[in-house]
């Protein structure tokens, strides 16, 4: 039987959100993507009875939150269901190590979790994961995609554990976030195994559009218990489930073409990295497709270069040290014309550099943006040039925005956006500024199909205004296609030369 909901959330003094009719089929797998903050994890935090009915008013199917809470059938989807949580942070016990967490409670009576760390790790049990299952999870250790890892393999585990013919609920609420294509590949290999055999519901939240690829490559046998669905926004409030075609995006795909500059001037570097940095006792280089010897890390003018590293490996903290944001142990540099290195005094990055020489966009939005200011607001403060008026703003936001807005966006509370919105504003600041240098970290992080598509065009035109771009992105197979190989370097710590 299919699960059915009409939902209204608010809090006791706004609505949050409302949908009519969310459906989750029985025996087939709903992908759901949409943008960031639009109300995804909400409807299914709360279908699967994680919220608490104290702090929101909730109306379920046209009974009371607390009514549902109660209901048999609620009880038997989290009995032979898993949620497997956005931030794996919040699901870890830090009092208990990761094998001790592995078999608490319904998963002490599921069968040896030996095989499924294997399979998710691809690599030797003895010497690679159980030094990790003795560990006690804190903020940084172990890594994030290495803590994603553990809470698949709890889900895993329950969905051994589910009798044949049991209803389940499955929710994997941004799975594979913190995973690169290898291992996030790995991870869809074991669930889709899975579920040939037990055919649970699963709801599958991700932003991730290139698992499309993957699905038609190497799943196909699947495509008719598979449904793709976009959450979209109808009004402030009110949002609807869309059905996704596949085609629009993978034939999308196939017309991307690498960027190219436009210019025929000689290439100038903007930022280069001597030999590589080492940070938190550790060594990092980088490298060339293919190469055995480590390089310089050059960003040219007019140009994109793509920095690759699994989730984890220290692509944000270079980001951050390259902006004066953190400091490194040991590293040589040049910006612009300006050189750094592990002595250099903050106050360089502040008189010189910031707003100037290099823009960033962050990882997170909500890391660059105040969020109790409006969106007016938060342009108030840029070095831009004198004559770009509230009409220019108006402008260039409806062009990333791709709608007419009203006065009364921009009066908005950045709080009160979603996590998409943010993302565009996010870029929208850097991309104003006319550095010499742009970082862009995950700058398509919860954004729904049609802004990556805005977003992308916005680089590419930044680009060819004279910028260099230094991109970190796990979206590899979009950034594969729009920028060449010579533009694409490897980071790896200084023992892991292969």
């Amino acid at each position: 039987m299919n699960l059915r909901y009409k939902i209204e959330i608010a809090t006791f003094r706004h609505p949050l959100v409302k949908v009519e009719d969310f459906t989750i089929e029985s025996g087939k797998i709903t992908f759901l993507f949409g943008e960031s903050g639009i109300g995804k994890t909400l409807l299914a935090q709360t279908i699967f009875g994680l919220v608490s009915p104290r702090n929101l008013r909730i109306i379920i199917n046209g009974q009371t939150y607390f009514q549902y809470l109660q209901s048999q059938r609620l009880k038997i989807l989290q009995q032979n269901g898993f949620y497997v949580f956005q931030e794996p942070s919040t699901h870890l016990n830090p009092l208990m190590t990761l094998e001790e967490q592995l078999n608490e409670g319904s998963l002490a009576t599921s069968e040896d979790d030996r095989d499924i760390l294997e399979s998710l790790w691809a690599a030797p049990f003895e010497t690679h994961i159980r030094p990790l299952l003795r560990i006690y999870p804190k903020p940084f250790r172990p890594s994030g995609g290495e803590k994603q890892r553990l809470l698949l393999a709890m889900a895993l585990k329950k969905m051994d554990a589910l009798p044949k013919e049991a209803e389940g609920l499955f929710i994997l609420d941004e799975p594979t976030g913190s995973l690169d294509n290898y291992f996030r590949n790995l991870f869809l290999k074991e669930l889709f195994k899975r579920f040939r055999e037990k055919r649970p519901a699963i709801l599958f939240i991700t932003h991730d559009y290139s698992i499309i690829s993957e699905i038609e490559k190497s799943h196909g046998d699947l495509k008719s218990f598979i449904n793709l669905h976009e959450l979209r926004r109808i009004n402030d409030h009110q949002v609807k489930a869309f059905p996704f075609k596949s085609v629009d995006y993978l034939s999308w795909l196939k017309r991307q073409k690498p960027f190219e500059s436009g210019s025929k001037k000689k290439r100038q570097v903007v930022l280069r990295i001597k030999g590589g940095f080492s940070v938190f006792g550790k060594t990092f280089v980088f490298y060339k497709a293919g190469g055995r010897r480590s390089v310089n890390l050059l960003v040219e003018r007019e140009h994109i270069t793509y920095l690759k590293a699994p989730s984890g490996l220290g692509k944000t903290t270079l980001a951050k040290i390259i902006s004066g944001l953190q400091k490194a142990e040991k590293i040589t540099f040049e910006l612009a014309g300006i050189s750094f290195d592990q002595e250099t005094a903050p106050n360089v990055w502040r008189q010189k550099v910031w707003g100037k020489k290099l823009s960033m966009v962050f990882q997170h939005a909500d890391e660059a943006l105040n969020l109790n200011a409006t969106v007016r607001q938060i342009f108030k403060g840029l070095p831009l040039a004198a004559e770009f008026t509230e009409e220019h703003l108006m402008t260039v936001l409806e062009e990333i925005f791709d709608q007419s807005l009203t006065e009364s966006f921009l009066n908005k509370k950045v709080a009160f956006l979603s996590g998409g919105q943010k993302q565009r504003l996010n870029l929208l600041r850097a991309l104003l500024l006319h550095p010499d240098l742009i970082i862009l970290d995950e700058p398509l992080n919860g954004l729904d199909f049609m802004s990556i598509q805005r977003v992308l065009k916005l680089i590419a035109g930044k680009m060819v205004s004279g910028s260099g771009i230094l991109l970190i992105s796990h979206n590899e197979e979009i950034f594969d296609k729009i920028i060449p190989d010579e533009y694409i370097y490897y980071l790896k710590t200084a023992n892991n030369q292969a």
